[in-house]
């Protein structure tokens, strides 16, 4: 019997474009669905009748109620190497194999740059100005070169933006509880004394470490408070990191020059929610492993998986067993974990 694999959240239909499926073609039947199933039931539903679903990035949670009601089940490729909403536990007791894919760090930092300076020279509002026939220069732009980049993480994606912000001829200085002087010394970055001390000296902001019970809430109502009123704040990274409420408060109120948001509580976002009307953002539909290269990265190995799975010696198996602690190491662990985007 032939094998039914569902690829979900194929907005962009390109799944099955963007990469040779030719090497299962002969055992598979691949389905993409392009919208987003936003509950357990309608999900549970929709895969009934699958061996093997592959899943973007950590979208859609696998949690042992659902792998349970999936009997067909056999494979989740996931892209990336890290996933924190898949149960493996339970994904084990049901016979379901967890496999993932590399991802590139390109991208996100690619996409932190392209928020930030379109924050800072206010792009989106002079170029809807201009097709608008509107008021011609409406901004006046905020200058990089010589002003400060404060980076929470300098891990594999905090570190390339931090080069880039070293380019412009900014005065970059980074923060995380792990990272190190060496790691600092490294990038060519100054270590700040203290997450406090980084937001009240920065001009700019930019979020770079993995969602976990540290970082989870780490920017509050009173970590944006100390923010100056001409400061920018990025995050391409995980929404909860930063307080939502507190940042949309902040937004509405001025006490930010403005923020650049990629990542959202609840995504897709519903039609409505503040985050669609919020003043002073710039925003995108968390685009920051959406890129050609990734993609094809992504569904290639995941072709990949799905065939070394069917020959029976399946490839990059998540979770990836943790390496002995040897203590702090300098280089990328030089925050909590790397960043997922």
């Amino acid at each position: 019997m032939r094998l039914r694999c569902a690829v979900l959240d194929d907005f962009q239909r390109v799944a099955t474009e963007i990469a040779d499926w030719s090497p299962v073609a002969g055992e598979v039947d691949v389905v993409s669905f392009d919208t987003h199933f936003a509950d357990e039931d309608t999900l549970a539903a929709a895969l009934a009748d699958v061996d093997i679903v592959v899943t973007l990035r950590e979208r859609v949670s696998f949690p042992g109620s659902l792998i349970a009601r999936l009997p067909r089940l056999r494979l989740i490729v996931a892209s990336g190497m890290r996933n924190g909403v898949i149960d493996y536990a339970a994904a084990e007791a049901h016979g379901v194999t967890v496999c993932g894919t590399a991802s590139s760090s390109t991208p996100p930092v690619e996409l932190t740059w392209a928020l930030l300076l379109g924050l800072a020279r206010g792009i989106v509002q002079e170029g809807n100005g201009l097709r608008g026939s509107g008021p011609w220069q409406q901004t006046v732009g905020a200058d990089l070169h010589g002003r400060t980049l404060g980076l929470l993480g300098l891990g594999r994606i905090g570190g390339r933006v931090a080069r880039v912000g070293l380019a412009f001829g900014m005065r970059v200085s980074a923060w995380s509880q792990n990272l190190t002087r060496e790691r600092a010394e490294e990038v060519g970055v100054e270590r700040a004394p203290s997450k406090e001390e980084l937001l009240r000296t920065a001009d700019f902001v930019s979020v770079h470490l993995a969602l976990g019970e540290r970082t989870r809430g780490l920017l509050g109502p009173a970590e944006l408070a100390l923010l100056k009123p001409t400061a920018y704040l990025v995050n391409t990274s995980r929404a909860a990191i930063v307080d939502q409420e507190a940042l949309l408060a902040a937004l509405h109120e001025g006490r930010i020059a403005g923020a650049g948001v990629d990542v959202f509580d609840i995504e897709p976002l519903p039609a409505g929610h503040p985050m669609r009307s919020a003043p002073r953002l710039l925003a995108t539909p968390h685009l920051g492993y959406v890129s050609r290269a990734n993609y094809a990265t992504y569904y290639g190995q995941t072709v990949e998986a799905i065939a070394a799975y069917l020959a029976g010696s399946p490839v990059r198996r998540l979770p990836v067993p943790a390496a002995p602690s040897q203590g702090p190491v300098p280089g990328p662990a030089g925050s909590p974990a790397p960043t997922m985007s």
